[in-house]
């Protein structure tokens, strides 16, 4: 098992737990060629996520990369950025700028 983390990505968690879903389950290459051409703005954060977890894999050492799964992929919410934007009559609206954390899981399985 090998695991990479991405830390306060500049996207809502809402959005990257879609890209998320999309390969949580699946073999890597299929994971990585879906990635490769999905057009979701996270999905080149992803793509690269899941090439440093089989990299983590790969330098471990023992491991057959064509037999690595998916296994875990977690989308947590970090820190909000609130900044403010001016409206009518003085007023002014808060905008929150969220940001994730996400964590990739790769096993190895036994085919």
């Amino acid at each position: 098992m090998a695991t990479a983390r991405l830390r306060n990505l500049r996207m809502a968690p809402r959005k990257a737990r879609i890209i998320a879903k999309m390969i949580r389950g699946q073999n890597v290459t299929t994971a990585i060629n879906q990635l490769r051409f999905t057009k979701k703005a996270g999905a080149r954060e992803f793509f690269k996520l899941l090439v440093s977890a089989v990299a983590n894999a790969e330098d471990r050492g023992g491991v057959d990369v064509d037999n690595l799964v998916v296994s875990t992929v977690m989308v947590d919410q970090g820190a909000t950025m609130k900044r403010w934007r001016p409206r009518a009559q003085g007023r002014a609206t808060r905008i929150e700028k969220k940001t994730s954390h996400i964590t990739v899981e790769v096993t190895e399985t036994s085919n």
